[in-house]
């Protein structure tokens, strides 16, 4: 495939200008993710404060992820996000202020990070439904691996520099620097072209949101009616849950049988970013992800999984790392695009908040499953015994998936026999066909092969439609019946001789 298929999505002027100030606001927030740790960690030396500030921002969107796709399907994506990225960077701001002055300490920094949580929950949504309006629909799977691509990218830059600039100047800079990358994102919205945007519907309109718990209700009804898209989360979750908090199973490798310590988990890390950058460049290059590449990228990485845990030292643990990471941003990307592709436009947002859910407590659950089952049985252990589950899981899912894409498909095939515009011409035909070959009754005698009409079976080919180009196949004489019938003789010469002097047709 040609490196221009890669990068397709940036052919669209409103996906430039997107994918240009993601990047940076991505920059941005990897160096505050950086720069809050390191400063609770400073202030406390305790590894739990740090935990409870990642906790506190990520539990909010258990319950508001909802209400935000609920919000996403019932009012215009663009006010909402000029909101969200304006409270972001004052959110920023305020981390800033803490770092330089100390007002409000700890409690303060608790309190910023679980506001930052509440509005990357409501946002999250809309911004998914917004990204998918950037370009059409043939390249949206190509938009969505290019983000992981700019993620990936921005993640491994940010930490870097975050590094420096904390160790030299302190984590207040990285704030201040976060919050000034939002005005990159405010002034790329103002900048997208709505003309030049693609909706599969209508816009919402400005509504009132009184009545969003209904429209929560309704998404969730909407879901259960969606058996695809519901395996497609339910093996999101598996994987997700066992097989994607490396940040654990790596740490507990390092510090235990690798006994690679601090240094060796960094360099794990940095294995695994590059890992997630190679996985978006094979994500972008495929035209179509679908539900086959789901499972196969589910599968692999289950199966190295397991080989991870066989992993004698560093390195060899490292090679495994690198595929399994690129498999888990190839299928972060296919969840995503199945789920704004195969549901309708009007419940989109509602279905990503879903995913968002879906993913939260993946990661709430499997971290410290995760854990535990490191200290309890041994790191290796634990990755093969994940990896087995997941495994499963996956075959399993995959099953499923293929019988409910044959019954979909035996749906769409019915519905389509069943319309009357392919009904209505079948039945006219057959009725013609029945009458030409029906002689006997308009002409008077014929030959008892033709008077008996064309029989079951041929009446059963007339009614079946056939496809385009074969539709008088049916009237071909079957061996030895209507194709050893003797030519029809006009009515005059097998006519009576009373009837003999009868002018003929014509005179």
């Amino acid at each position: 495939m040609a490196l221009g298929a890669t990068f397709a999505a940036l052919r669209h002027r409103n996906y430039r200008i997107w994918a240009a100030a993601g990047f940076v606001s991505v920059i941005g927030t990897w160096m505050q993710v950086l720069g809050v740790n390191w400063y609770v960690l400073a202030k406390t030396g305790s590894a739990t404060s740090m935990g409870l500030t990642i906790l506190l921002q990520a539990l909010p969107s258990l319950v508001l992820s909802v209400w935000g796709g609920a919000l996403a399907d019932r009012l215009p994506a663009k006010p909402l996000l000029i909101v969200a990225q304006g409270a972001h960077a004052a959110l920023a701001a305020g981390l800033a202020l803490v770092a330089v002055t100390g007002a409000g300490g700890l409690p303060a920094i608790y309190a910023i990070s679980l506001a930052t949580g509440a509005v990357s929950a409501i946002e999250g949504p809309v911004m998914g439904r917004w990204y998918s309006t950037l370009v059409d629909r043939e390249s949206l799977g190509n938009a969505l691996a290019l983000g992981s691509l700019t993620n990936s990218a921005g993640r491994i830059l940010g930490m870097s520099v975050g590094a420096v600039v904390v160790a030299v100047i302190g984590p207040a800079l990285l704030f201040a620097i976060n919050s000034a990358s939002f005005v990159a994102v405010l002034a790329a919205l103002f900048a997208v072209r709505e003309r030049e945007r693609h909706t599969g519907g209508p816009e919402p309109s400005e509504a009132d949101a009184a009545s969003a718990d209904h429209s929560i209700r309704a998404g969730f009804r909407y879901l259960l009616r969606q058996p695809v898209v519901l395996v497609a989360l339910a093996l999101s979750f598996v994987l997700g849950s066992l097989g994607r908090n490396y940040q654990v199973t790596m740490a507990a490798m390092s510090d235990g049988p690798l006994r690679g310590g601090a240094s060796g988990y960094g360099f794990l890390s940095t294995v695994f970013a590059v890992g997630t950058v190679l996985g978006a460049l094979v994500a972008a290059r495929r035209r179509v992800l679908g539900y086959r590449v789901l499972v196969g990228a589910g599968l692999l990485a289950s199966l190295l999984q397991i080989v991870a845990g066989l992993a004698p030292g560093t390195l060899s643990f490292a090679a495994v790392i690198l595929p399994v990471a690129a498999a888990a941003v190839i299928i972060d990307t296919t969840v995503g695009t199945r789920a704004q592709l195969d549901t309708d436009y009007a419940m989109r947002g509602r279905v990503l908040s879903a995913l968002a859910v879906t993913g939260s407590i993946s990661a709430a659950v499997g971290a410290p499953l995760l854990g535990w089952l490191a200290e309890h049985t041994g790191p290796r252990q634990t990755l093969v015994l994940a990896g087995a589950v997941t495994s499963v899981a996956t075959v399993a899912a995959g099953v499923a998936l293929d019988r409910l894409r044959e019954r979909r498909l035996r749906g769409r095939l019915t519905r389509v026999l069943n319309a009357p515009a392919v009904r209505r011409p079948v039945r006219r035909f057959a009725a013609t066909a029945a009458r030409v070959v029906r002689p006997a009754a308009t002409t008077g005698a014929a030959h008892p092969a033709v008077a008996e009409g064309p029989g079951p079976v041929l009446a059963s080919r007339l009614a079946r439609p056939r496809p385009p180009g074969t539709r008088f196949a049916g009237l071909r004489p079957r061996p030895g019946r209507l194709a050893a019938a003797p030519p029809a003789r006009p009515a005059w010469e097998g006519a009576p001789p009373a009837q003999q002097g009868h002018a003929r047709p014509g005179k």
